[in-house]
């Protein structure tokens, strides 16, 4: 994340569930990676939610980095 938005990331353990992760965990057998892009401010799931079109568009540049440097780990599960 910082070689697209230029600031270090802070991995915090936050915002809402979502079920199908634990079943993909269950069924499949792996375990699931979440990105969030949106900011606080922007109030999502409320009434007058947004979200910017710059995180957007970082967020899609964003994931294949990860990929990347998720291969170049050699992480074995």
């Amino acid at each position: 994340m910082e070689e697209t938005f230029g600031k270090k990331p802070i991995p915090t353990r936050g915002g809402g569930s979502i079920p199908i992760v634990a079943l993909f965990e269950a069924e499949l057998g792996l375990k699931t990676v979440l990105f969030g892009f949106g900011l606080d401010s922007d109030n999502i799931h409320s009434p007058n939610e947004k979200y910017g079109v710059f995180n957007y568009f970082q967020g899609i540049r964003t994931i294949p980095r990860f990929f990347q440097h998720f291969a170049a780990s050699g992480f074995k599960a």
